[in-house]
């Protein structure tokens, strides 16, 4: 009876954290589900990004949870992935057709979208020596607040989009254009 006890105990465990594993790989079902943006040029080239979208739910965003004037991994959990397959000109700098992590530098004036070589990493820390490019980025305040972190595309030209960066009553923005 001892011995059947035990292995309903072991085998109730095993189901758990079997169940809680499935849960793990289940991002939709995480505190930041996962989200992409797109923008689909003349032609059918792309630039994609794969982000993590966490919620203010009160808080502080900017200058509070996401200090100013320290690389921020721009979303939560994975580092936010960068993937063209076409070479881009992202406010200024030119980025060949490849796969890359964003980060942003938030300040209280200038915003700076930091694309990195190095890929596949958790988010944090930021991988200090990899930056393939910083760019400014335009920023202003919005009407009413964003509850949710939101990357978007808007097209602006066949061969142009603007990448938008939305949270708090902030919209940090650079334009994103495809070089020929």
């Amino acid at each position: 009876m001892i011995r059947l006890r035990r292995s309903a105990a072991v085998l109730a465990a095993v189901a758990i954290c079997s169940v809680l594993a499935l849960a793990q790989q289940d991002k939709s079902k995480r505190p930041s589900p996962p989200g992409s943006a797109e923008c689909q040029f003349a032609g059918g080239k792309t630039v994609h990004i794969d982000y993590s979208r966490p919620f203010m739910k009160g808080r502080k965003i900017y200058g509070g949870l996401v200090p100013y004037d320290k690389e921020w991994r721009t979303g939560a959990n994975e580092a936010t992935t960068f993937v063209a397959n076409t070479n881009l000109d992202v406010g200024g700098a030119k980025v060949p057709a490849g796969n890359y992590t964003l980060f942003t530098l938030p300040s209280h004036k200038q915003w700076t979208l930091i694309i990195s070589k190095k890929t596949g990493e958790w988010g944090i820390p930021y991988p200090q020596g990899e930056d393939l490019a910083r760019v400014p980025m335009r920023s202003q305040e919005l009407s009413s607040p964003v509850e949710q972190f939101t990357i978007s595309f808007e097209r602006t030209a066949p061969e142009a989009c603007t990448l938008r960066l939305d949270w708090e009553t902030t919209r940090a923005e650079v334009s994103v254009r495809e070089q020929k």
